[in-house]
């Protein structure tokens, strides 16, 4: 047996994970991951990317440049051009991220689920009401992004971005472990609401959430980084049109997006929980083709 598999062994033993992962003073560990993920040393990189790969399935050969002058660059890699085509059919919503795909269905009288027999509401999770009854009985997905993925996200269709919030919180983990254990985790974690409109009218809502360690994210839209340490205002108005695949920012370590689509949207025929799913492949069909 290898180190790498005696580690994934030993950490996937539920109480020691959770144990590990959320039973610490999770703020102040990631303030700290915040700073030293910065460390431009290339000592300090070197041994934090070789421990990286040690612990995961960390792949590189994706990554657009070979040497990285931090950890965080690495966490934050560009991807070589042309590895993640987008679905260029209009009619077709897709994935605006790589990860794993955590829970999906249909939103019921604003209630959705983190996994099955979990649920949490729709008000609590966005904090607005607008939001709300716009998806009261729409539909969902949860994307969970391990930290090992590439973390950039691009928009999933030809939208409009028209305002962003800043929902301060706390930053547990986000795997299945966590998820399990913790109710409304998704409700309690530092998170973003990003409210748009479909090129063909539609709304459609993105909210990515943080997670323990970085838990920083960055919207291009707004041209700033959002975390814990973000001052007020948190509620931001934009009028900014985007294609298909523009890259809308990224995450500073693995988390989740959560997705809201209207009611009358069919998932793709391979989108099921657990499967893992590549930024560009279709999530989404309007069932009322695009002319």
């Amino acid at each position: 047996m290898t180190v790498k598999s005696l580690i994934a062994s030993f950490t996937q033993q539920e109480d020691l994970n959770f144990l590990l992962t959320n039973r610490v003073p999770r703020a102040a560990l990631t303030r700290f991951m915040g700073w030293f993920s910065k460390i431009e040393n290339p000592l300090v990189k070197d041994t934090s990317i070789a421990l990286w790969k040690l612990f995961s399935d960390l792949d590189l050969s994706e990554a657009r440049e070979s040497e990285f002058k931090s950890l965080h660059a690495c966490f934050t890699r560009e991807l070589k051009p042309g590895l993640r085509p987008f679905d260029p059919d209009p009619s077709i919503v897709t994935t605006p991220s790589d990860g794993i795909i955590g829970a999906h269905g249909t939103i019921k009288d604003g209630e959705l689920y983190q996994i099955k027999g979990a649920p949490y509401s729709l008000k609590e999770l966005v904090a607005d009401p607008g939001v709300v009854e716009t998806h009261r009985n729409g539909s969902f997905v949860t994307i969970r992004l391990t930290s090992s993925m590439y973390h950039r996200f691009h928009a999933p269709a030809d939208m409009t971005l028209e305002h962003v919030s800043l929902i301060h919180g706390d930053v547990w983990n986000v795997n299945p472990i966590a998820l399990k254990r913790v109710e409304r985790l998704f409700c309690k974690n530092e998170r973003a609401v990003i409210r748009t409109h479909l090129a063909t009218g539609e709304p459609f809502t993105i909210v990515p959430v943080a997670a323990i360690l970085v838990a920083s994210i960055r919207l291009h839209a707004l041209d700033r980084v959002l975390n814990a340490q973000t001052e007020r205002p948190l509620s931001h108005a934009c009028n900014k049109e985007v294609k298909k695949g523009d890259e809308l920012g990224w995450f500073e370590h693995g988390s989740t997006i959560i997705l809201l689509a209207p009611g009358d949207f069919a998932f793709a025929p391979d989108i099921a929980e657990g499967a893992r799913v590549r930024a560009g492949q279709p999530l989404w069909r309007r069932r009322v083709a695009v002319d």
